[in-house]
């Protein structure tokens, strides 16, 4: 079984290479990436990285500010638009691509066809986001195939709830800036009255699927609610396009049992797709997976927090076992990560302030289990995230409303050569660490698919266990011995490893030659203790025939 590298990207960021930074600018202003711009030549370069799956960001066509009306599309409010941009995750048609990300806007599908094509003759993986929780506001699709009725256009309004309705009524009036609705829907962060505040998601509508939330929550499934039909009807649109895999955002808040319909009638008809749930409530994880059916959850409230408490001095390493105990039974289910669109960037001020204090936390994620691991574009490269862009302040991320040149990768693409000839000295070690340890995690069994033993519990003197991780990954005689500092400073360490490791894993008691795999050093040492030197902030992950 091969272990799944995920590295997420924003087309619309990910190849603009227009570095005029203008604070709220326009897509003339700022620029913006496109479909065509990621060539092989990028593709190849993500590859060496390790990558096997690629999850483009913001391909549906959604809500924005930018007027593309001469293309048919219709213009929206930008009083219920977030960012000149716009987010990804106010869809706005479902059966099309964002506009933004073609060089020839009415063939706009093809390029993004093509780059689907591309990607697969690279050997890669496409997984695209399926927002299945909200729409736009404004939500009318241009692309709307024959046969299909478009959502809320069937609707009564004049019922608050009913199954064979798409949204949910409130009688009263929204009022948003100069746009006005009633009477009102939903937001999709469930705000069921006409006065969302700034940090709802005013600028969505959530979909009913047939939960009567405002009657306490009474389900009403049978007959199948119109809504669950038009959703797996857009979720085989994809598959028929080559979609390898589904991002479903916000999946916790759609009910179980329409997951569990949908992508079982998913899966008979294309057997290999795969869904990833975001998922934050730890209560839910196992429905999610034994009754929806999703293969893989987002490990977030779990090693995530814990792995940035531990980077940055509010928690003790020993913690970690902890977190994996906690989800042991369901862990390969569960995808690790550092960063993703939504969390700030390791390298901001916000997090450590550089790329390179989260290699002993990324050591850990990457290798303690077979479960997937996923970068963010731009981790790789030590990105800061601390401009101003827009609609997106300094908060430590890189903005997903605004149009914008990211410095880290616009110094890695160098125009459309990515060549990384523009990376500083520290940009240029950090990637190579990420490549070293990404690729091994695709081709030593001992991660891929083999057994860890936690060693944390045996260990003694010289070894505060605190700051410092240690376990070992065996498949066959591969050994790995993995060993973690979060100190500033260096260390020296005695590494115990126990009988009954030794038992579990069926290691004679032997000395042998271990190589570091992230290094290439030799070290001398036997299958009962290691004594290494680890400098501060870094890790080992020693390999020996055992």
């Amino acid at each position: 079984m091969a272990k799944h590298i995920i590295y997420q990207l924003l087309p619309r960021l990910f190849t603009n290479y227009n570095e005029s930074r203008i604070h709220n600018g326009s897509i003339e202003e700022n620029g913006c990436g496109k479909f065509n711009f990621i060539t092989d030549k990028a593709l190849r370069s993500i590859q060496r990285l390790g990558v096997t799956h690629i999850w483009y960001t913001g391909i549906l066509e959604h809500a924005t500010q930018t007027d593309y009306s001469r293309f048919g599309i219709a213009t929206d409010n930008p009083s219920i638009v977030k960012g000149k941009a716009g987010s990804p995750y106010a869809v706005k048609d479902y059966y099309d691509v964002d506009p933004d990300l073609a060089e020839d806007v009415p063939h706009r599908m093809e390029e993004f066809e093509a780059l689907v094509e591309r990607t697969h003759a690279r050997g890669l993986k496409v997984i695209i986001d399926f927002v299945a929780n909200h729409v736009a506001r404004e939500y009318k699709s241009d692309n709307l195939p024959a046969g299909e009725e478009d959502l809320g256009a069937g609707d009564n309004p004049q019922w608050a709830f009913s199954p064979l309705n798409n949204f949910y009524y409130i009688p009263q009036t929204l009022q948003i800036g100069s746009y006005t609705e009633f009477p009102a829907r939903a937001t999709g962060n469930d705000c069921f009255h006409a006065y969302p505040n700034e940090n709802d998601w005013y600028e969505t509508v959530k979909l009913n699927y047939g939960v009567f939330y405002q009657g306490g929550g009474e389900k009403q499934f049978l007959p199948i609610p119109k809504t669950w039909h038009q959703m797996l009807n857009i979720l085989k649109f994809w598959c028929a396009k080559g979609i390898d895999a589904f991002r479903c955002d916000m999946a916790e808040m759609v009910p179980v049992e329409f997951w569990k319909w949908a992508i079982k009638k998913i899966k008979d008809q294309y057997p290999q797709t795969e869904f990833l749930a975001e998922v934050y409530n730890p209560y839910n994880y196992r429905d999610y997976l034994y009754q929806a059916g999703f293969d893989y959850l987002y490990d977030k409230v779990g090693m995530y927090d814990y792995l940035r408490g531990v980077v940055s001095k509010s928690f003790s390493a020993e913690g970690i076992s902890n977190q994996w105990q906690a989800t042991d039974d369901i862990r390969e289910h569960m995808l690790y990560f550092l960063e993703n669109h939504d969390e700030q960037r390791i390298a901001s001020g916000f997090f450590c302030g550089g790329g390179a204090y989260a290699e002993p936390a990324m050591i850990v994620a990457a290798t303690l289990g077979t479960n997937p691991l996923m970068i963010y574009s731009g981790q790789e490269l030590g990105e800061k995230g601390m401009d101003i862009e827009g609609f997106s302040g300094m908060n430590g991320r890189t903005t997903i409303f605004d149009y914008w040149g990211v410095r880290s990768i616009q110094a890695w693409a160098n125009h459309g050569k990515f060549d990384g000839a523009r990376l500083s000295n520290d940009q240029k070690e950090l990637r190579n660490f990420y490549s070293t340890l990404l690729n091994l995690c695709t081709k030593e069994k001992a991660v891929k698919q083999g057994k860890m033993y936690d060693l944390q519990y045996a260990q003694a003197d010289y070894y505060n266990k605190r700051e410092q991780y240690c376990f070992l990954r065996k498949e066959g005689k591969d050994t790995l011995l993995v060993i973690v500092n979060f100190a500033d400073r260096p260390v020296d360490l005695h590494v115990i490893i126990p009988q009954d490791a030794r038992d579990y894993l069926c290691m004679p008691l032997t000395d042998f030659d271990a190589v570091d795999l992230l290094s290439g050093e030799h070290y001398p040492a036997s299958t009962d203790h290691v004594d290494i030197h680890i400098e501060a902030w870094k890790g080992k992950i020693l390999k020996f025939k055992c």
